[in-house]
């Protein structure tokens, strides 16, 4: 079994879907047009370029340009990372990368070498995608679990400032709004899980099958790479948060709102 070629031409076509989003955002005045042209704009160009990319990096399976690879990838989140987030990056990129990386490796190394043990075992094949799966659930992980953190923490001062005053490390007081970003982060890729193979057919899943694998391998693909998933969101949510600790906070524990990007204030 073969993958069916989409041609030029037919992909065009699939473009002409963008027509009942638009008359959506029109006849209710919805103001997404421009940015959803640019985003589209923007999906297709960064998509050709990586597909013509990535048939050599397939070609040459060099460990180190996979390597390199995937270090670009997680400075690309980082900084996207930051910005949705609101925060400075000048004093986040470096915990934040950091967190990425921790979140993204430990889930992949335990994959390729574990369970798929591949030959070669970095096979570019297996490795960049997969580390790309996994960085972009950590991406929409950490903006919600990082951004809803700080901003649940500037929102509820007073009652971060009353577990201080009643003599609490600043670990002890910032404990219930790291529950609530660990909640709020997590919770959709649960309710993913509980649905998965019900109500949807994972990307991961129909990719194999449509690459010519039978459904039980299929399925045991993305069983695999949605626990790589679950755990590498949840290392660098919570990675990341300890890790900005540090220069968030002064000696005092109080927050510096001096971390917030300038249109954020």
């Amino acid at each position: 079994m073969t993958t069916v070629e989409i041609s030029s031409g037919q992909l065009i076509a699939g473009y002409g879907l963008l027509l009942f989003p638009i008359v959506i955002f029109l006849w209710h005045s919805v103001p997404l047009l421009s940015s959803t042209f640019t985003s589209v704009l923007r999906m297709t160009v960064q998509l050709l370029f990586i597909g013509f990319y990535l048939e050599y990096l397939f070609l040459w399976n060099n460990i180190w340009l996979n390597a390199a690879w995937i270090a670009v990838m997680v400075l690309v989140a980082d900084a996207s990372i930051v910005k949705g987030c609101g925060l400075r990056l000048r004093l986040f990129w470096f915990p934040l990368a950091l967190a990425l990386s921790v979140g993204v490796l430990i889930p992949l190394f335990f994959l390729v070498l574990m369970i798929i043990r591949p030959a070669p075992l970095f096979d570019a094949r297996y490795v960049v995608p997969i580390a790309g799966m996994i960085l972009g659930n950590c991406l929409r992980a950490d903006i919600v679990g990082i951004h809803g953190f700080y901003n649940a923490l500037r929102k509820n001062e007073k009652v971060y400032f009353h577990s201080l005053s009643c003599g609490a490390r600043l670990r002890e007081a910032i404990h219930p709004f790291l529950r609530e970003a660990l909640n709020a982060a997590l919770a959709p890729t649960i309710a993913t899980m509980a649905t998965m193979g019900v109500v949807s057919l994972p990307g991961m899943m129909t990719g194999v099958i449509l690459g010519g694998a039978d459904p039980v391998t299929a399925i045991k693909y993305q069983i695999a790479i949605m626990l790589a998933i679950f755990s590498g969101t949840a290392i660098t949510v919570t990675v990341g948060i300890y890790l900005t600790l540090p220069i968030s906070f002064t000696a005092f524990g109080i927050l510096k709102h001096e971390i917030f990007a300038a249109n954020n204030r």
